[in-house]
């Protein structure tokens, strides 16, 4: 089945406007790209980001358009497209798309990603591979975690050398398990995940699942550790002998505070999600909650820090 791509060129004040003249004739499934409602969305959640690609953001500048797709026998709706936009006042673009099987085809972003000296990220349709590495399967399409990102990759480079047969692991903010199931995979006894989105919880337990490691083994959670006493009381229970948070700056040092309490003498903390011009803020924050700093790994424009509770080394 071959397909048109068309693009309905507009402007931010009218995007919303065109959009709904587009429901209402009968196009339903629309891609918007406006500057504007993205520049939105960023001030919305601002606590959850640190870092925008340059290259993305100069591809939006002044950019307010709706795509939709057809097939391309669909003369009818073809011509309604036409007159809908002629009707509004604006232009289009139609370029057919290459005959391609959409349903497979966006395997192809997620290939075999080797991290470190020994592991390797494999989506879960490559799960029985070949390979030497130690195996961490995932479905890639559901949230946040491939092994992808430098700030992922560091920790789990970091794990590599740290994790020792018997360790309790501890992962705030654990999207997609990928570390949890890393931690497992590295020899770990147990590993807890915690995330403040109830969906991570189903979607870690379903990765951890693919690799085999279910409870008591691995346990996912679904809290804040900031503000949910009950949690909070229930996570200090245990000792860990590693302590996990690769989310983003602002929200490491909003933590800072807390981290401690799931800390012993033994614990190595390791963070991760900062970008080097936060790095500062990150150590410093760690330091007045009364932290050791013990190294620092750089990938990129990313920082990984580990640190220690006082002055243990």
């Amino acid at each position: 089945m071959a397909w048109l791509e068309i693009t309905v060129n507009t402007a931010a004040d009218t995007v919303d406007t065109v959009a709904e003249q587009l429901t209402a004739r009968g196009f339903s499934d629309l891609v918007i790209e406006d500057q504007a409602e993205f520049e939105t969305f960023l001030e919305e959640n601002r606590a959850y980001w640190d870092y925008i690609d340059e290259d993305f953001q100069q591809k939006l500048a002044g950019l307010s358009r709706i795509k939709l797709y057809l097939e391309d026998t669909d003369e009818a709706g073809m011509a309604r497209l036409r007159d809908t936009a002629s009707g509004l006042g604006l232009t289009m673009q139609v370029s057919a798309l290459p005959d391609t099987n959409w349903e497979e085809s966006w395997k192809d972003s997620y290939p075999p990603q080797e991290v470190g000296a020994s592991l390797v990220v494999l989506p879960y349709w490559l799960e029985n591979e070949e390979t030497d590495r130690k195996k961490i399967i995932l479905d890639p399409g559901l949230t946040f975690g491939t092994g992808a990102h430098p700030s992922t990759q560091m920790v789990m480079e970091t794990m590599e050398e740290a994790v020792r047969p018997g360790f309790r692991c501890l992962d705030l903010g654990s999207g997609s398990g990928i570390l949890s199931i890393t931690a497992l995979r590295l020899g770990a006894e147990t590993a807890v995940g915690v995330d403040i989105d109830p969906k991570a919880e189903d979607i870690a337990r379903e990765n951890a699942a693919y690799n085999g490691f279910t409870a008591p083994a691995f346990t996912a959670l679904t809290g804040n550790v900031t503000e949910d006493k009950a949690l909070m009381r229930r996570l200090a229970e245990q000792e860990y002998d590693l302590l996990l948070v690769n989310i983003v700056a602002d929200v490491i040092i909003g933590l800072s505070h807390v981290l401690p309490d799931y800390m012993s003498g033994r614990t190595l903390l390791v963070c991760s999600g900062i970008l080097d011009t936060r790095l500062a803020d990150v150590t410093n924050a760690l330091e007045d909650a009364g932290l050791t700093v013990t190294s620092i790994r750089a990938k990129e424009e990313w920082r990984c820090v580990t640190a220690k509770k006082g002055g243990c080394q």
